[in-house]
């Protein structure tokens, strides 16, 4: 299983991209949308339209990787108004898993975590 270093900020794209989009795309993505540097240690998170498949993108110091994620059943949910919005690992693994049964999950990460605006 692929798990991001818990020391990394998650930062999520706020509009669906084109899911042909590859990593150089998606790099410049970063720095002209997003106002960051694509080779910080941080992950950028993306997501299609229909929100069920989510990219992400990272520098790991020897290249850029890209992580796609399916869902077949379910979607993401997505930010609406915020233009870039700031996660910590362990909240954009909820997003992505889910929250493990019987765990206690502070309500400000269920407000992070719940995009409905």
């Amino acid at each position: 299983m692929f798990r991001l270093g818990a020391d990394l900020k998650v930062y999520l794209h706020r509009e669906p991209i084109d899911f042909r989009a590859g990593i150089n795309s998606l790099a410049v993505l970063v720095q002209e949308t997003m106002a960051l540097d694509p080779f910080a240690p941080a992950v950028f998170a993306f997501c299609n339209r229909r929100r069920d498949r989510m990219k992400l993108l990272f520098f790991d110091r020897s290249g850029f990787v890209m992580v796609l994620k399916r869902l077949t059943e379910d979607r993401f949910r997505w930010p609406r108004r915020e233009t870039v919005v700031t996660l910590s690992t362990e909240q954009h693994r909820y997003r992505c898993d889910g929250a493990p049964s019987g765990a206690a999950i502070p309500g400000r990460w269920l407000r992070a975590l719940d995009f409905r605006g």
